[in-house]
């Protein structure tokens, strides 16, 4: 089973390292394998939460999950993305900016990183919607009782999520956009538009993909109703015991909301590889080998089933991506050390699952995925 989930990235690991030493020595191969590391440390939340929604998604979105969604993390915002970002801002050619990137790689380090505070804006207003929406959520299974309880009796007011972010939005463009450290200047514009754009981006990408999930669940409860409880057993299950999974137009659209939230996790994976290497080159290599670990994690844990067996770890990587978000915003002023940001992320997920663990023997199912929705956990 490990093997198998994992075989791909272990084989792009070789030959990613081995390309890596053949070309730029050890030297090279050193900083790729760094990247790596700090790829999988930044984003090993955002595992959790792919695994959150791929589950949902039938055999055949899951594969074009694996290796077209693959193609677009590793050399779409990994070697792409940057490019762009560096013709857009500089406003030149896409062919001048990839020479820019090959022969004047300072300048076009300060060009990236100049863009930082468009960036961070953009994926800390997407990342922030996606954790208020899960906190103002009213669930079985509560991990922070005390926290959620509450704010899922508030979550009923629909535009709850939306005001919170336009507010924080508005006192990050009036604090922390002016005098930012990444270029000087005010920047409060270019913060509003940014933040704007990833909120709206959110609405669109994932109101038009619940809309279709809610709309098959509802064909699904149709078709159960019609066919009575002697069809309950024939319903062709996937692995975690849920109904067939997403297709069509709903898989679809869940397709794009996972490339946008993959994305907006890269942001600080990107900008943060800037301070270990300035060649898009081995920038790409190392971050591809890390999103690899990333993509082959998340299929681990769907196949296991092991959010179902640990309920709270959905949680804890929510709490991630909610601090992560942040930790974006302010990085528009403040330099925050990818080290920090990482080790956020993995402490609450490590706590969220010692919780579930914790949950399990309690219950006496250590490790089991069978508990009842209707029991209602009072967290920790």
């Amino acid at each position: 089973m490990l093997l198998k989930t994992f075989g791909w990235s272990f084989a792009v690991t070789v030959v990613g390292l081995a390309l890596a030493g053949v070309l730029w020595g050890w030297q090279g191969l050193a900083i790729v394998g760094i990247l790596s590391i700090l790829e999988i440390s930044l984003s090993f939340d955002n595992a959790v939460i792919n695994a959150g929604i791929l589950r949902k998604m039938n055999a055949f979105w899951q594969k074009i999950f694996l290796t077209i969604g693959i193609l677009i993390a590793v050399f779409g915002m990994r070697l792409v993305f940057p490019v762009v970002i560096v013709a857009i801002t500089a406003k030149m050619g896409p062919i001048e900016a990839v020479n820019l990137a090959i022969n004047d790689k300072p300048q076009y380090e300060h060009l990236v990183t100049g863009a930082h505070p468009a960036i961070a804006a953009f994926g800390g207003m997407f990342l922030l919607m996606i954790f208020l929406d899960f906190i103002f959520e009213e669930r079985d299974y509560k991990w922070l009782a005390w926290l959620e309880r509450p704010l899922g009796k508030l979550g009923k007011l629909d535009t709850l999520s939306v005001i919170i972010s336009l507010v924080v939005l508005l006192v990050t463009a009036m604090t922390v956009a002016t005098d930012v450290a990444h270029g000087g200047g005010d920047k409060s514009a270019t913060v509003l538009l940014s933040g704007v754009a990833g909120l709206i981006t959110y609405l669109v990408v994932g109101g038009i993909s619940g809309y279709f999930e809610d709309k098959l669940e509802d064909a699904d409860d149709a078709d159960d109703a019609e066919d009575g409880a002697e069809s309950a057993p024939a319903k062709k299950k996937n692995g975690t015991g849920a109904a067939v999974g997403l297709a069509g137009k709903a898989a679809f659209f869940m397709f794009l909301y996972l490339e946008v939230i993959d994305a907006s996790f890269s942001f600080d994976g990107v900008i943060g590889a800037f301070a270990v290497t300035n060649d898009i080159f081995e920038m790409a290599l190392g971050l591809g080998i890390g999103a690899m670990y990333i993509r082959s994690l998340t299929v681990f844990l769907v196949r296991k089933g092991t959010l179902d067996d640990y309920v709270y770890l959905e949680h804890g990587a929510h709490y991630a991506i909610g601090a992560l978000a942040v930790i974006l915003l302010i990085t528009i002023k403040y330099e925050i050390h990818e080290v920090i940001t990482g080790l956020i992320g993995v402490v609450l997920i490590a706590l969220s699952f010692f919780s579930s663990v914790r949950k399990n023997r309690l219950e006496g199912k250590p490790g089991a995925g069978s508990a009842s929705k209707s029991e209602v956990s009072s967290g920790v």
